[in-house]
């Protein structure tokens, strides 16, 4: 192969190179709509975290598409609950002289949660509570769906961070690796001095492979296992936190710190630590399988159950009082011959 083809061919293979645009433009009735590839990026990893929870769910024996009546609750609270962690976890980019902190119609707000920053983080905390609220209002049990979400959860996350591939952010140290993601010297992020056609760690793409492989593995052993009693999310705090404090480590976008870390660094090994003690106390609290994917009493009449174990069932009737047990008695003695 000619010496100049093959640097050529090199070339091309020696970089990631980011996107040209991150948003494209509809005109509606006289209105110019941008569409940002970030939120179809988030609206992408909703579907089919929804997708998957209503099928595994249902699997448990819930009615089919019940998971949507949770999600109308969980997901604008997961959505509210990310950008108020963002924002709380990096007040100089909103509050002080000189920023637009509450103005909506201008760059910059609190508000414009269309510019990007949302946290993970606080997704989870928002669409905790209202997963719970969820199930309160439909009967569902908690700790069931919790463990229906828990592989599509993680997968809807490498669905996102496609978004922040789109809007060439939250990239890691410089790297002379082959994968190194280009980043244009004009981009506010760039850090000073570095030289323009610097490459960065795309740690995006590292968190796209690791939540993949976490879907997986949460899908393998929740068959394997038949983890149940919130002890699958447990085992998806712990994936996740584990692979987040890496990736979080290693990037150089601005973030609090607090006694050497990052704020997620923190909020990632708090997630550990969390999903380990539930692990540990459902596991000790809960050596069976749940009876049912309804809390007891609310289980609707006519569920379309698809599958059925016998050996989840516990009989939760009342026992017989002393008055209808010499009543069967008796009829059961009058229907001998």
């Amino acid at each position: 192969m000619p010496f100049a083809l093959q640097n050529a061919l090199i070339g091309v293979h020696a970089s990631i190179p980011s996107p040209p645009v991150s948003y494209f433009t509809l005109n509606i009735f006289g209105w110019t709509l941008q569409i940002h590839f970030y939120a179809l990026c988030i609206i992408a990893g909703i579907i089919v975290a929804t997708l998957m929870t209503n099928h595994r769910l249902t699997k448990r024996g819930a009615e089919r598409w019940v998971v949507v009546d949770i999600c109308i609750i969980a997901v604008p609270l997961a959505i509210i609950g990310a950008r108020i962690f963002h924002v709380l976890t990096h007040p100089g980019f909103y509050f002080g002289p000189g920023k637009n902190t509450w103005n909506p119609f201008e760059p910059g707000s609190v508000w414009a949660i269309w510019e990007g920053g949302i946290a993970i983080f606080g997704a989870l905390i928002g669409g905790a509570i209202g997963a719970w609220l969820g199930c309160k209002w439909t009967g569902v049990r908690f700790s069931a769906f919790a463990d229906a979400l828990a592989p599509g959860l993680i997968l809807a996350q490498a669905f996102g961070r496609f978004g922040n591939y789109f809007n060439h952010e939250l990239f890691g140290l410089p790297t002379d690796l082959p994968w190194g993601l280009e980043i244009e010297s004009t981009n506010s992020a760039f850090p000073a001095g570095l030289a323009p056609g610097t490459l960065f760690h795309p740690t995006f793409l590292y968190e796209v492979i690791w939540n993949t492989l976490g879907c997986l593995f949460l899908l393998w052993l929740g068959r394997r296992l038949r983890l149940q009693w919130g002890k699958l999310f447990a085992v998806y705090l712990i994936w996740y936190g584990a692979g987040r404090m890496v990736w979080e480590s290693i990037r150089i976008d601005p973030s609090e710190i607090y006694f050497g870390l990052r704020t997620n660094v923190w909020a990632a090994l708090f997630g550990v630590v969390l999903g380990i003690v539930i692990l540990f106390v459902q596991t000790r609290r809960h050596p069976g399988f749940e009876p049912s994917a309804y809390q007891p009493g609310r289980e609707p009449s006519d569920a379309a159950v698809e599958s059925h174990n016998p050996d989840d069932f516990v009989d939760l009737s009342e026992p017989q009082s002393d008055d209808d047990r010499v009543e069967a008695d008796a009829t059961s003695a009058a229907s001998r011959p």
